[in-house]
């Protein structure tokens, strides 16, 4: 586990989120290939309010972001962790803090979308608490997409 990770929160203008949501990016183009541009057209950054930066001794290695889904609701996005920082809880407690954000917000639920190829994603959700929804949104009906669905009460 690391121990000396420290937890930002920021927004979508902090150049570590961008450059973290970048490897991320080049990371799901690699998984999903030609799928990739239809994912990435609800990805866009450029409105999050609400984001994390993981940083073990000032390095960015993970990142989080949520997102008004509905009056109820945050949509989690842009999670990503490095490589060599896998395995170590980064982002369980990326997707905790996200979570206690959210709570602070009076938000009762948290929702997101994977994918099929990312079963680390798929395994981190469930160990969370998350279930498994009907596909929402632009999701309905994409056979790759998974999505997950968590009160937070």
């Amino acid at each position: 586990m690391t121990t000396s990770l420290i937890l930002k929160r920021t927004d979508s203008d902090n150049p570590d989120f961008k450059g973290l949501v970048r490897l991320l990016d080049a990371d799901l183009h690699k998984r999903d290939g030609e799928e990739h541009s239809f994912y990435a057209q609800f990805n866009s950054i450029s409105t999050i309010k609400h984001a994390i930066v993981a940083y073990e001794k000032e390095v960015p290695v993970g990142c989080g972001a949520i997102k008004l889904f509905d009056s109820q609701s945050m949509e989690v996005k842009r999670m990503f962790v490095i490589p060599e920082f896998r395995g170590k809880r980064v982002a369980s407690q990326i997707l905790k803090g996200l979570e206690d954000w959210a709570k602070e917000l009076q938000i009762k639920k948290c929702v997101l979308e994977t994918g099929k190829r990312q079963p680390e994603a798929i395994a981190l959700y469930t160990k969370s608490g998350y279930k498994i929804i009907p596909n929402f949104g632009q999701y309905a009906g994409v056979e790759n997409s998974v999505c997950f669905s968590k009160d937070l009460l």
